[in-house]
């Protein structure tokens, strides 16, 4: 009786219980909680000041609250960014840059915004740049290279020098060399007493200027054959030496000693389409100086070779001239295959620079090309070297390193470089499979 009655007395004290804990859930009264606190993942608070990620070391971006991994990520993303980040635009595009991450972090990061406010602040660099001068120097006989060692980047040592041309030729003084928009007033201040020029410009400057002149000279045309004309006689129609030299071994190699009809005068590449409508008029082609030069009938060699058994990866710079190449075009040909390690289809040979393409059609529809000696691999297998040296790939070779050491799959790489159709043809050419 007893059991029964303690177990009735039990029951009905948690029936209590229970009728007022849901009285008290379902109270329109709220509970406070102000006091309750949720514990973050990163418990360790972050001392953040200003810094510039470039100069960063992996226990520096471990302070920043990275891990090892992400930091490799980081490190690989800047050689693939050229070495350097340029931006926060850029920064942010980083894996290992969670949107928190970088928000947490981008009004401490010492870098433009964008890139456009890199490139606006480019010039303003420039001024942080130490000149180092070794002695008193003329600035009239200095070249770009020279300007280029004293301190100056190229493009400011080439606006220096077409600075000197616009004045004719010469700074003519101190004054003047001084209004060259490039250099500021830190560096005339430390240029100024090694110039070697009149402190003051000359009273007759606009007189004096005119010995400068920059127009170029009048070219007096009259009726001429150019079978017949030497180097001198062209470089007196205005070209230089080496575009006279072009113009005489396009006729005499090329076209086996002279030219045809105007037309043959127009494809050299020296001529510009301008520079040929001025002398057109003047052009008189005489049928009995074809072959001629100078007056003196040229032999024509018949050819030793036999091109149809000639391989294109293997032909050589003497049997390009053979075939009536002239040498500028002759060594594009072996030099653009050298950096190719040979070529894949004949179509490439056509898409080499400075050559008669006309010509080079004649060479490759009689030559075969054998391309089993051509080094290919695979995107994972490709040495970094290969791969930063060849024309087809250099340009993708950081990314390619980056992606195949977590992704060691061709098709995967392929998918992660999104290339475009075309290029990612032309490289497919040098890869086994």
């Amino acid at each position: 009786m007893r059991k029964n009655y303690y177990q009735k007395m039990a029951f009905l004290g948690m029936f209590l219980i229970i009728i007022l804990a849901f009285q008290k859930y379902t109270s329109k009264e709220k509970e406070d909680f102000s006091d309750v606190k949720f514990i973050s993942e990163n418990t360790i608070p972050l001392n953040l000041s200003e810094f510039e990620p470039n100069d960063l070391d992996e226990k520096q971006w471990q302070n920043l609250g990275f891990t090892e991994k992400q930091i490799a990520t980081i490190l690989n993303y800047k050689k693939i960014v050229g070495g350097k980040f340029t931006s926060k635009e850029q920064l942010k595009k980083c894996y290992a840059f969670s949107p928190e991450k970088f928000s947490e972090l981008e009004s401490y990061i010492m870098l433009p915004e964008t890139n456009k406010d890199s490139k606006s602040n480019h010039f303003k660099s420039f001024e942080k740049k130490s000149i180092s001068i070794s002695g008193k120097f003329n600035p009239d006989h200095y070249s770009t290279t020279d300007w280029v060692k004293m301190g100056f980047s190229e493009r400011q040592a080439e606006a220096i020098v077409k600075y000197k041309s616009y004045l004719g030729g010469s700074f003519i003084s101190k004054e003047k060399f001084k209004e060259c928009f490039i250099i500021n007033d830190e560096n005339y201040q430390k240029l100024e007493p090694y110039l070697i020029l009149p402190s003051k410009t000359p009273e007759d400057y606009k007189s004096y200027g005119k010995n400068y002149n920059t127009e170029k000279p009048k070219i007096k045309y009259s009726s001429f054959d150019p079978n017949t004309l030497t180097i001198e006689g062209w470089k007196a129609f205005g070209f230089s030496e080496k575009q006279a030299n072009t113009i005489v071994n396009y006729r005499d190699r090329n076209l086996r000693g002279s030219f045809k009809n105007i037309e043959d005068l127009q494809k050299c590449f020296v001529i510009s389409a301008e520079k040929f409508e001025e002398l057109k008029p003047y052009i008189k082609l005489d049928p009995s100086n074809f072959t001629k030069t100078e007056g003196k009938k040229v032999e024509i060699k018949q050819q030793e070779t036999d091109f149809s058994k000639i391989d294109m990866n293997s032909i050589t710079f003497k049997q390009l001239l053979e075939f009536g190449l002239d040498e500028k075009a002759a060594g594009s040909i072996i030099g653009f295959r050298k950096k190719l390690g040979g070529f894949m289809n004949k179509e490439q040979i056509l898409t080499t620079y400075n050559i008669d393409k006309e010509l080079v059609g004649k060479l490759i529809s009689t030559c075969p090309l054998n391309t089993s000696n051509v080094p290919r691999y695979t995107l994972v297998d490709a040495p970094e070297e290969w791969l930063k040296n060849h024309p087809y790939f250099k340009y993708s070779a950081d990314k390619i390193i980056f992606y195949r050491l977590s992704n060691p799959d061709d098709k995967k790489i392929w998918k992660l470089l999104k290339l475009k159709p075309e290029y990612e043809a032309r490289m497919k050419l040098y890869l086994k499979y």
